[in-house]
């Protein structure tokens, strides 16, 4: 029996709905006008539901990060390599939206569950706003791999 350990960033409800009801219209829009271009709106409604998430397969020791859709997830297995610590980093990540005379980019803290090896390799195999998921999250990778957590989230990093 495979051990899996799965992880993915839950989609907000608001953004899940207005999804599903954007890919609905376009969908209703495409069987009563016929119109290719219609089907654009399935495609953005289906896109915002698209989910990251990333699993580590005990068992055979593999890994791999995925995006899903329907429960369907996408994403190729790769072997686990010999992890030596995690860490839990928070950084800033930033958007930028553009228009046709305007530009505005905003950033936001986010906090990543790093998994290093080869002293300074690394895999994300996790990423929340939420200090305390991450270290739920990191917790559960110590436990299961049996390696040590390093706190990187202030300015002084500490072992755990």
């Amino acid at each position: 029996m495979d051990s899996i350990v799965t992880y993915k960033k839950e989609i907000p409800m608001a953004k899940r709905v207005f999804g599903l009801s954007f890919a609905f219209l376009g969908l209703f829009m495409f069987l009563s006008s016929g119109n290719v271009i219609t089907l654009i709106f399935v495609v953005i409604g289906f896109g915002l539901n698209v989910v990251e998430g990333s699993d580590i397969n005990l068992s055979n020791k593999t890994f791999r990060t995925f995006n899903a859709l329907l429960g369907i997830k996408v994403g190729s297995w790769k072997p686990i390599p010999d992890f030596e610590y995690i860490s839990v980093f928070k950084t800033k990540e930033s958007q930028t939206v553009r228009a046709v005379s305007a530009e505005t980019t905003q950033k936001y803290d986010v906090i990543l569950v790093n998994l290093f090896y080869n002293r300074n390799k690394h895999i994300t195999f996790y990423k929340t706003n939420d200090k305390k998921a991450a270290f739920e999250v990191a917790q559960h990778f110590k436990e299961v791999l049996g390696i040590d957590i390093l706190d990187a989230t202030a300015t002084e990093k500490k072992w755990l």
